[in-house]
C-alpha cells in the first residue's frame, strides 16, 4: 500500500512539474544559475548563502534559478528562488529534483543551464559554480597517487570538474543558448587564472572569481542582489564590476566582517591580445643566457603568489622579472602587462593582496612531468607555450 501511494505522490508531482514547465515563461532580463554543489564540508554555508539569495529573491527582471546538493539530503533540487519573510529556513519552491545526483559530473552541470534557460529564459545569463576550487591543479601527490582536483568537488561520488570540462561545458551551454554566457563566475576558491579564462574565452563574455582563497561565506549574495535587482538594465560588464566591489566591502567589515580577499573581473573578448602578448614575450626567452634564466629564476622568489605557491599573480611576475638585468627588451613586459590591464576591468583586494593585478598565472619552483604533460595540453599553452618558459627557467635554477 505505502508503495502504491508513493508511486502515485510521484506521477502526480511529475505531472506538475510537466503543466508548470509547459507554459511558456516571459523573457526576462537577466536569469543567474547558481550550480551549488554542497556535497561537501560546506554544505551549511550552501544553506546560509541560499537564505541570503531569499532576502531578495527573484524579480519581474532578473530569476535566481539554483541547483542545490547538500549533506542533508540525498536530493539534489532546481528551485527557482524566491523572497522569504522565514531566516531560519530555506522555503523556495523546489521545481525539480534527483536522487543521488553527481555534482562533480560537468554534464549535469550543463544540463542544469539547459533546464534553466528552456524555462527561465532572460536575454542574459550569468552561471555561477559555487564549491571548492583550487584553480588548475594537480592534488593529491601522496604515494605516487596523483589526481585533478579543480573545481565542484562531489565527496559523495569522489568525481569534480576539471578546468578542460569546465570549458566544454560552457562550450556546450554556447550551443544551446545561442550565443556566449554573459557572466562565468566561480563561488570557489583560486579560479581566477589565465590558465581557466583560456578555455572559455570562445564561450564566456565576461569571468569573475578569485586569484586567492575564498572565505567559507563565500560570494555576499543579500547586498548583491539587492543592489543589481534595483537596476535589472545594468551591462554584464556593470554586473561584474558589481560583484567585485560588493565582494571587497563585504569582507571590509561589512557583512563577513574583515578578513583579506581579492576578487576580480574580467573582459573575455580582450583575452586573445592577452595571449598573443604572452606568446611573444614567452619566444623571447630563448635568447636568454644561461645566467639571465639562472637571475630570474632567483628573482622568482620575489614574485607574490597565492594560496599555492606556484600561483604567481601574472602582472606582479612581469613587473619582477623585468627587473633582470640580463633582460633584452622590456617593451615585450610592458606589452603583456598593458594587456592584463585590458583584460581586467575590475580587481578589488584588500591590503595584504594589494600587489594583485587580477589575474594568475602557474609558474612551479619544482619539476613535475605529470603536470607538464597536462599543462601543455591546456588552451593557455597551446596558444603561448607558456610550459617553455617555465622549463628554461626551472633548468637553470
Amino acid at each position: 500500500m505505502k508503495t502504491t501511494q508513493n508511486i502515485f505522490l510521484a506521477l502526480v508531482l511529475t505531472i506538475f512539474s510537466c503543466i508548470l514547465h509547459a507554459t511558456p515563461q516571459t523573457q526576462k532580463e537577466w536569469t543567474m544559475l547558481v550550480f551549488i554543489n554542497g556535497h561537501n564540508n560546506l554544505s551549511p554555508f550552501a544553506t546560509m548563502n541560499l537564505k541570503d539569495m531569499e532576502k531578495t529573491g527573484s524579480s519581474d527582471q532578473v530569476n535566481i534559478v539554483v541547483e542545490w546538493g547538500s549533506e542533508e539530503s540525498n536530493l539534489t533540487k532546481r528551485m527557482l528562488v524566491k523572497k522569504s519573510t522565514d531566516p531560519k529556513k530555506v522555503t523556495s519552491p523546489v521545481l525539480l529534483s534527483f536522487e543521488d545526483h553527481d555534482m562533480g559530473d560537468y554534464n549535469n552541470l550543463v544540463d542544469f543551464v539547459k533546464w534553466g534557460s528552456e524555462n527561465f529564459p532572460a536575454r542574459h545569463y550569468f552561471v555561477a559554480v559555487w564549491n571548492h576550487g583550487s584553480g588548475w591543479h594537480f592534488q593529491n601527490r601522496n604515494a605516487g597517487s596523483i589526481s585533478t582536483n579543480d573545481i565542484s568537488f562531489d565527496d559523495h561520488t569522489g568525481n569534480k570538474i576539471t578546468t578542460e570540462q569546465l570549458g566544454v561545458a560552457m562550450g556546450q551551454i554556447k550551443q544551446i543558448i545561442g550565443r556566449n554566457i554573459d557572466i562565468y563566475g566561480s563561488d570557489a576558491c583560486l579560479m581566477a587564472m589565465v590558465e581557466v579564462a583560456a578555455e572559455m574565452k570562445d564561450s564566456v563574455d565576461y569571468f569573475v572569481g578569485s586569484e586567492d582563497t575564498e572565505p567559507e561565506q563565500g560570494w555576499p549574495y543579500a547586498p548583491f542582489l539587492q543592489k543589481w535587482l534595483t537596476k535589472p538594465t545594468m551591462t554584464p560588464a556593470e554586473v561584474s564590476i558589481l560583484l567585485s566591489k560588493e565582494y571587497k566591502k563585504a569582507y571590509s567589515g561589512g557583512v563577513y566582517g574583515a578578513k583579506e580577499v581579492t576578487f576580480s573581473a574580467m573582459d573575455l573578448s580582450k583575452l586573445d591580445a592577452l595571449l598573443a602578448s604572452t606568446k611573444a614575450l614567452a619566444a623571447s626567452f630563448k635568447n636568454y643566457s644561461k645566467d639571465a634564466l639562472k637571475e630570474m629564476g632567483q628573482l622568482m622568489n620575489s614574485v607574490s603568489a597565492f594560496y599555492y605557491s606556484d600561483y604567481k599573480d601574472f602582472g606582479n611576475f612581469l613587473t619582477v622579472m623585468s627587473t633582470a638585468k640580463g633582460v633584452t627588451d622590456k617593451k615585450l613586459f610592458n606589452n603583456v602587462a598593458a594587456d592584463i590591464k585590458n583584460v581586467v576591468i575590475s580587481v578589488e583586494s584588500t591590503q595584504t593582496f594589494q600587489f594583485a593585478t587580477g589575474i594568475s598565472i602557474w609558474f612551479p619552483d619544482y619539476e613535475s612531468k605529470d603536470e607538464m604533460t597536462r599543462y601543455t595540453g591546456l588552451e593557455f599553452d597551446k596558444q603561448t607555450s607558456w610550459s617553455g618558459v617555465i622549463d628554461s627557467i626551472l633548468a637553470n635554477k
